[in-house]
Parts: structure tokens; sequence; C-alpha cells
């Protein structure tokens, strides 16, 4: 095939479970995902339904941000309760009820730049938190959420309608401000942010809907603007450009198994991820020496988390910068559908030899780190996210196949001339 030219092959693709798991795997992972999926249900705003951006582990409000939602925990939000009321751990009816009173809110009440949205909220009033941007990143994350929940209440003319305003409404082409192909990070006092999205990182999710955008869309040609640094470690070369978290978050939604875009970058973006999942737990291995209270062979897993002293970029692959112990369970949560015998393997370990000391009602904590003794006392909305969505994407392929039936994202990938095969 020379070119995405029928919606139909995405979404056989997408229909298509990635492995089979035994049945104490699949019990492992259910029980995993009910209580990520908790987190979304329990920590959310009593009107709007945003997500917060984090509790503490035994689900009572952090003291800092008790009331303060992340807009991409929201989208993220919004997706799990499509999967809860799928594998109905909730009624379908007060699934639908939660999204539509959150749809309502964002079109209705809610502060927006040109369809854009603070990164932090109030999540009752919607202001604005810590001085945020509007978050070109997390709104598209968000619109994620959105889309999926669009095809899995297909019925619902409400939340179809609200849906497709909220994506409709955003303006791409002002989040480009001057510059033909490259977004903006984002927009504050009355001024863009002088970074650019221009670098591998999440940002797929971002360029796909734009350039799929039904009233702004900006130029096809911008996914290949954007530079695809090439990175080695050990015996693994691939494309990065941080943390783990970064190949994880587009394809949390976005099925992207068996293509492969054009020249003059023609990347397997599924594979890439592979490799820099196996990359990842390299990378702790060679650190079991200094830390082998930490690391083991099953024991491995850094992205962005908390830390003892703060929020850290963890696991920069090749770099050692601020790594001290630190083990990030959705580092390997996060990456369930790209490897899935590694990071079961590392899930349960954790599990086994620490127990309840980092794991409770949401799952794992955020973060620990056992050569210090200490364990983090919060969970954060986002690393919960994508640990339940890359668990369902490893069993079933459903946020995939749901949210590549909106045919703006096949369109997309088609004028960015993605192909099967590599």
């Amino acid at each position: 095939m020379n070119g995405i030219t029928r919606r139909d092959a995405l979404l056989a693709l997408a229909a298509t479970p990635l492995t089979t798991l035994s049945r104490s795997d699949d019990e492992f992972l259910d029980d995993l995902s009910k209580r990520c999926f908790r987190y979304f249900y329990d920590q959310a705003d009593v009107t709007t339904y945003l997500a917060l951006d984090r509790t503490t582990t035994d689900g009572s409000r952090s003291f800092w941000a008790a009331n303060v939602a992340n807009i991409a925990a929201s989208g993220f939000g919004i997706t799990a309760l499509c999967i809860g009321a799928h594998r109905r751990w909730i009624p379908a009816a007060l699934a639908r009820r939660r999204i539509l009173s959150t749809l309502r809110f964002l079109v209705e009440h809610t502060y927006n730049a040109a369809g854009w949205f603070w990164h932090f909220m109030d999540a009752t009033s919607g202001a604005q938190q810590w001085g945020c941007e509007i978050s070109s990143i997390d709104t598209a994350l968000l619109l994620a959420g959105v889309l999926t929940a669009r095809v899995y209440f297909a019925d619902d003319h409400e939340l179809v309608k609200l849906a497709t305003q909220l994506y409709e409404r955003v303006d791409f082409t002002w989040m480009l401000h001057d510059n033909p192909h490259l977004l903006c990070h984002g927009w504050r006092d009355g001024q863009f942010l002088k970074y650019r999205w221009d670098a591998y990182c999440e940002l797929g999710i971002l360029y796909l809907l734009a350039i799929g955008s039904p009233t702004h869309p900006i130029p096809a040609s911008s996914w290949y603007a954007w530079a695809r640094p090439v990175v080695k470690y050990d015996q693994f070369t691939f494309v990065s450009g941080g943390p783990l978290f970064t190949h994880q978050y587009t394809q949390a939604w976005v099925d992207m198994r068996g293509l492969h875009d054009s020249p003059p970058s023609n990347l397997n973006y599924f594979k890439n991820s592979i490799t820099a999942t196996q990359a990842n737990r390299a990378f702790c291995m060679d650190l079991k020496a200094a830390y082998p209270k930490s690391y083991s062979d099953d024991i491995w897993g850094l992205t962005a988390s908390d830390g003892m002293h703060g929020y850290y970029a963890w696991g920069d692959v090749p770099g050692k910068r601020d790594v001290d112990g630190t083990v990030v369970p959705c580092a390997a949560g996060g990456s369930l559908m790209f490897a899935s015998d590694l990071c079961l393997r590392a899930l349960r370990a954790m599990q086994d030899k620490f127990g309840k000391r980092i794991w409770g009602r949401y799952g794992f904590c955020d973060a620990f780190n056992p050569t210090a003794d200490w364990i983090d006392d919060d969970i954060i909305g986002i690393d919960q996210g994508i640990t339940l969505l890359s668990a369902e994407n490893l069993r079933t392929g459903n946020v995939w196949k749901w949210f590549m039936r909106n045919p703006e994202i096949t369109k997309a990938m088609h004028l960015a001339k993605f192909s099967a095969g590599g």
C-alpha cells in the first residue's frame, strides 16, 4: 500500500489484539486498571468532573493541589470513563452524564484562547491556576479524550455535538504564530511562549489533530518540520527527545502499529517506542551496581515523575543526570502496549517485592526510591492515565479502536503520507 487511502485499513489494525495474556497476567492488569480508573472516578470535581492533577495515595486531597485540575489529566479521565463503561465498572449512563457535564462546562463556561485551555485550572470554576500557560499539548491531550468519547457515545447527539464543537473551535493556525509549520508551546499574559514543538517528543498527537482539523488546519508538511534526533544507548538506536512518556502519550490514542511516515523521516513510531522502552530498561540495568536496592533484572523504569526533592524528567537516555535510585512505575505501565513481557514482569515484581508500601487504592504510587527508603505520598493523574490506557490497548486495543474511528485522524495520517509496512 503506497499510502493510507482507506480508513478500513487503520480500523482493522486497531481491532487486532497485541498478544495473548495468561490468565494470571490478565487478572493483574484488570486489578491495576480498575485502580487507575478509580483515580479518575474519585478524584474529579463533583460538578465539572475535571480530573485533579494529583492527590495523595490514600485518596485525600493534596494540600497544595487540593482543587487543581490538569486539562491533560482530564483527557485521560474522559477516556477512562469510556473504558469503565465498556468494562461495566460503572453504568454507561453514569459515564455519559459525567462526560456531558465536562463538555458542557468546557464549551459554555471555561475561558479559552482561540479554543485552547489553561494547563491547570480550578476544577470547579475553570480559573487559571499557578500562573500557568494556555497549553497547546495539554489541550491536545484533552481533545484526544473528547474525540474518544465522541466515538464511544456516538448515539448521543448532544455529546457528539459538544465534542465536535470543542475540536472545531481550536484555531491551530493561531498557535503557529508567524511560523508556517511549527506550533508554539502556548500563550500567557498576552504573549506566545518562545518555545515551539520543534523536535520529537509527545507532540505527535498535537500535530495530527492540527493537520486533520476541519476548520483551522495547518499544512501537512508540518509533520516533517520538526527534528527527529537519533540517540544511541548500548545496542539500541532510536529517535528520542526526552523521557519515556514522550514515546507513550501520542500512541495511547493513535494506533501506529505497522505504519511508517514518508522520507526523509520514514519512521515506524511503534517500533521506535519498543526500542526506547528496551533502552530504558538497559539504562536502569547499567545503574544496578550503583543502586542495587533500586534496580534489578525485573525492577526498572524511569520517566518524568516526582522525586524526593521535586519533579524530575528522569531517564532522558543516554544522559544520567539527576538519577538517584528512583523507580517510576508508569514508565513500565505506560509501555505495556509496546513491550508487554518486560513491562508486566517489572510491574509484578514491584508489587511482589514492595507490596502495600507502593500499592494502594489507585494502584502504584507515583514513584519510590528503595535506596533512600522513600515512598511518594502522591498519585499523579497523567501517570495513572497512561498506565490505564496502555494496559487497555494491550488487552483489547479498544482505545486505539475508538479513537481511530475519528475521520479527522485518519485524514491527517493520509495527508502526512503514512504508509503500511516497515
